[in-house]
């Protein structure tokens, strides 16, 4: 009984050092729905199924470099109006659309803690993007009402979309820290930039190892993270400039609405704010993260504001 107890005990110490050991790669997926708040509401933005892979490269012996880390991406978002149910369309206030498209980035962290994210997506919006289709199977299968207005949305336009991430750390403290965040989108389906604070408490490590960077893996020892896991939450708040939003306004390149169909665009905010609170673990093999967005009016005619639940998980490998 002794004998198999210390090679029990020696086979859990051999597996907890693995798992502690550096991955170069991790894989998972991300859920957005309206309906994980419990509100019973189903408008606006209201489910994003998202996929990721990323492997770490060898920073090199640049002096400046902490971590590189290339990404890889697929999702689609769906939205609809105050409801999936529009039986006319003069309760269409906001634009019936779905968005398809596959990615890639490259994410350059810097040992001052600050980061550079470049990424490219290529993608289509309209009636080939299958949000349709997704929202019905989703609703018949948990039993939800019907889906209707869908002839409403905007038409099929391939999509070019590039952006760029920056973060940088402005001050840290034992268990608090507050970093800038921005962003800038430009393309023929999103155009407009983001800036806003990032605030987390708990235990967390530097931003070229981190959850809050998409960095959780590493091709190098640059640097040995400030924890052996991540427990933290975090406070996201955002002004939001946009300029060209093609789930709202459709095709940048045609006449709306498009002749011939019933497709029903709106007006854009220029201005939206968000904020985002939310809590991550990385653990092991597992990065885990579980956030609640609340965001503003993005279009003039929305009756309401819109939030929603968003769940991460990934799994790190060699």
């Amino acid at each position: 009984m002794k004998t198999k107890l210390l090679l029990l005990a020696v086979f859990l110490f051999a597996v907890i050092n693995t798992y502690a050991q550096t991955h170069t790669n991790e894989a998972g997926l991300q859920s957005d729905n309206d309906s994980f708040l419990a509100q019973g509401s189903d408008r606006y933005y209201t489910n994003g199924i998202y996929a990721y892979f990323r492997h770490a490269l060898n920073a090199g012996k640049n002096d400046k470099m902490a971590n590189k880390v290339l990404g890889f991406e697929a999702g689609q978002k769906i939205f609809n109006p105050r409801s999936g149910y529009i039986p006319a369309a003069q309760y269409v206030d906001r634009p019936f659309a779905g968005y398809l498209y596959v990615g890639s980035s490259l994410n350059l962290l810097y040992k001052n803690e600050s980061n550079l994210k470049l990424s490219a997506k290529v993608g289509v919006i309209g009636p080939a993007a299958g949000a349709e289709g997704i929202q019905k199977f989703i609703h018949k299968t948990f039993g939800f009402y019907p889906p209707q207005g869908w002839q409403y949305q905007v038409r099929n336009e391939v999509q070019f979309n590039l952006s760029a991430d920056y973060n940088k750390l402005l001050a840290r403290t034992k268990g608090i820290d507050v970093s800038a965040s921005g962003y800038a989108n430009l393309g023929n389906g999103f155009t407009g930039a983001g800036v806003g604070p990032l605030f987390r408490l708990g235990s967390f490590n530097q931003l070229f190892h981190s959850v809050s960077t998409q960095s959780t893996v590493s091709g190098s020892d640059v640097a040995a993270p400030l924890h052996k896991h991540e427990l933290f939450f975090y406070y996201k708040p955002q002004a939001n400039y946009i300029a060209y939003d093609a789930t709202i306004q459709g095709s940048l390149f045609k006449d709306h609405p498009e002749p011939g169909t019933e497709e029903i665009t709106l007006t854009k905010k220029p201005f939206v704010l968000t904020n985002q609170i939310g809590g991550s673990l990385v653990i092991n093999r597992f990065v885990f993260d579980v956030s609640v967005i609340f965001k503003s009016k993005e279009v003039k005619e929305m009756l309401r504001s819109q939030q929603w639940g968003s769940v991460t998980m990934l799994y790190r490998f060699k």
